[in-house]
């Protein structure tokens, strides 16, 4: 059980991270990707590069945990699962794709859920 969480802990994080990269890089073209029906106009550029910054920021936060307290890295992870929770309620509240909101935010909470579980149990 610990080890599948651990995965699920690098596989999110890493998949976090790289996302947050692709936000800074080209930030335009990431809102449909996102759930959101509008691409952002160049003047919000800005608010997609602090997304970027979060994303990094959320996939670093679980690495350093395997490392410098790995026996809080199921609570860190059940926390983080807030995010994109949260992300998929934005996304239906601003009338975004449902597939985008549930299919992409859900389940990555879910499966952070999943991930923070098994490491609690273990």
């Amino acid at each position: 059980m610990h080890v599948v969480g651990l995965v699920i802990v690098w596989a999110v994080s890493l998949a976090i991270i790289g996302i947050g990269i692709a936000y800074w890089m080209r930030n335009e073209k990431n809102a449909a990707g996102f759930g959101l029906p509008v691409l952002p106009a160049p003047e919000a550029r800005g608010w997609w590069q602090v997304k970027g910054v979060r994303d990094v920021a959320s996939g670093l936060v679980p690495i350093a945990m395997v490392f410098a307290a790995p026996d809080a890295l199921g609570w860190v992870l059940l926390i983080e699962a807030l995010i994109p929770a949260g992300d998929a309620t934005l996304v239906l509240a601003n009338h975004g794709r449902r597939s985008a909101a549930f299919g992409i935010h859900g389940v990555t909470a879910a499966v952070m859920i999943v991930g923070a579980v098994l490491l609690l149990a273990s």
